[in-house]
């Protein structure tokens, strides 16, 4: 064999198996995307907190029934409401800084049969539904 073949060969071989590995992991948003989906989900979560209301109101009447559904499901509602509106305005303060989520489903309107969770904690509870999308218990 030609010591010239033997060197292509040996350069070809080298380069195939120096090359990076592909990884299917999306890559890591950019501080602009971050910064803009943290101040959305804060600017939407601080103006339609309120529609936790019906949304923990509707939940619970359609698990239980509709006198739970109006009694504890508006108590819940009020106390989810409120926190969704205060950590929206957090996240609006907060949000050159980037950092994990504070709220689970992000929107007050995603998987809206499923309860709101903050700062990735699980509670558990009565009347508690976590859906699939979120490692729930």
């Amino acid at each position: 064999m030609n010591y010239k073949n033997l060197y292509i060969a040996c350069v070809l071989s080298s380069a195939l198996l120096s090359v990076g590995s592909a990884y299917a992991n999306e890559p890591d948003p950019g501080y602009l995307s971050q910064f803009t989906s943290k101040f959305t989900q804060g600017l939407s979560n601080t103006t339609t907190g309120l529609i936790e209301l019906p949304k923990n109101v509707i939940n619970i009447s359609h698990d239980e029934n509709i006198f739970v559904g109006l009694t504890w499901g508006v108590l819940r509602g009020v106390i989810h409401s409120v926190s969704r509106t205060v950590v929206g305005a957090a996240e609006l303060i907060t949000s050159p800084i980037p950092t994990d989520d504070y709220i689970s489903p992000p929107y007050v309107w995603d998987r809206f049969s499923e309860d709101t969770r903050y700062f990735g904690i699980h509670i558990p509870g009565f009347w508690t539904t976590y859906g699939p999308l979120d490692d729930g218990e």
